[in-house]
């Protein structure tokens, strides 16, 4: 792996607390992503289902963990299932897991190979009463593929009809909205070079540049520095497509007067972070766009200040809306009169604000967890509202990553440049 080692213990941990929401005799399944197809003979890289990443550690193609803690044999208890390797696989794919080395990675005393899972699912399946199945159940998941977690649910209902399924999704939800401080370390780094990435553009950018090209620039410092890369599809969009939410195109070229937006994040050791930053491609902003990046400024630092353990993210949402409100008047954007007499479920700041202020992050940049959940100590947000003006051209969006602490939180992302001052300055340079 191109990132550090991760201490077993934080798989450890994990996979007790999973045990500890499981009812008496219950049996959890686990499995590994498939690697997915592109054309002719070739597939893309292979990415981890980050369940079974989160409760073992192992990041490899065709592994299964089996959590059974009530089983009659202790071994049986906790099972990584490995892909044995060969000299075929050495020779076309390079290096497998051993079984020692499983046992170091996820702190699991009993690995077998994969052929041996058969017949141990049918001694496990025939002391279990309740059987845990893993599926994505994100709130804004369109899954159009089949999954190997799909296909695995129809073999075993067809196979097993007459157990009792239950659901692991909400129970991974409920776990990972909490990170731990190991999580947070890995958090930090992922964030680190998402701040390093910033800064090699900021002295990259420069009228006349294409996207992709500063896409590159991040790329590059991405994975020279133990990334795998992107936790997700960079937005560079500048001029009229920073008006665009989900611009990933990245193909025109930046003219003078734009203001350049920035939304990306680097993925280490499977974990997101997830950073942007709107900047003058000439080096300075102009009045207006000075005025607006400071409004949404206000908001970033107003949103800050309520992600704080007790609150709640519809109440926090209506009060940074009503924020937003206040400035969008001081740029007029909108009138107070019209304002006052709105629609309170159809809120006209959302013509100049679209989206969500925040967002749950961790192994997934779009993180699990109970939306409704008060926020917790441990819990880590995204804080990023924006103002898109699409008849001036002008998009600017500000984000940070915040953790919640028991007396706050703290900004995972507070020594990546955030005013208007430190950014021009460093793009002079």
């Amino acid at each position: 792996m191109r990132y550090g080692p991760i201490a077993p213990e934080l798989f450890v941990e994990n996979r007790r607390r999973f045990r500890e929401l499981l009812p008496p005799r219950s049996l959890a399944i686990f499995n590994a992503n498939d690697i997915l197809p592109t054309n002719a003979d070739g597939t893309l890289a292979f990415r981890q289902n980050n369940d079974l990443f989160y409760l073992s550690g192992v990041d490899q193609e065709d592994s299964i963990l089996v959590i059974c803690p009530d089983a009659a044999l202790e071994k049986h208890r906790e099972i990584l299932f490995l892909k044995e390797t060969s000299e075929h696989i050495l020779v076309w794919e390079g290096y497998k897991l051993t079984k020692e080395q499983g046992r170091e990675v996820a702190g699991i005393k009993t690995i077998m190979w994969l052929d041996a899972f058969p017949a141990v699912l049918a001694a496990l399946m025939n002391e279990a009463e309740s059987v845990y199945l893993n599926s994505n159940e994100h709130i804004r998941a369109v899954v159009e593929v089949e999954t190997r977690d799909a296909r695995f649910i129809r073999d075993m209902q067809r196979r097993y009809p007459l157990h009792q399924y239950r659901r692991a999704a909400p129970l991974l939800h409920q776990l990972r909205a909490i990170k731990s401080a190991e999580e947070i370390r890995l958090m930090r780094r992922a964030g680190e070079i998402t701040g390093n990435a910033f800064r090699r553009v900021l002295g990259f950018v420069e009228p006349g540049v294409w996207e992709f090209e500063i896409e590159a620039e991040i790329v590059h410092e991405f994975m020279r520095s133990g990334s795998r890369g992107p936790a997700y599809g960079s937005i560079i969009g500048s001029g009229e497509s920073a008006t665009i939410l989900h611009y990933v195109s990245n193909d025109r070229q930046c003219q003078a007067g734009d203001v350049l937006l920035l939304d990306f994040g680097a993925e280490y050791a499977n974990y997101a972070a997830d950073l942007s930053r709107s900047i003058p491609v000439s080096g300075t902003y102009s009045p207006r766009q000075r005025q607006v990046y400071e409004a949404v400024l206000r908001v970033f630092k107003f949103a800050k200040t309520q992600l704080v353990v007790g609150n709640e993210i519809e109440v926090y949402h209506k009060a940074v809306g009503e924020v937003m409100e206040q400035e969008l008047v001081k740029l007029d954007l909108l009138n107070a009169g019209d304002v006052k007499n709105q629609d309170p479920d159809a809120p006209l700041y959302k013509k100049y604000f679209p989206h969500g202020t925040s967002h749950y992050l961790g192994l997934d940049v779009h993180d699990v967890g109970y939306k409704y959940r008060k926020f917790e100590a441990g819990m880590v947000y995204t804080n990023e509202p924006g103002i898109y003006i699409r008849e001036e051209k002008l998009g600017i969006r500000l984000e940070n990553d915040i953790l919640i602490t028991a007396t706050g939180n703290e900004d995972l992302m507070a020594n990546i440049p955030l005013e208007l001052a430190d950014i021009e300055r460093l793009m002079k340079k």
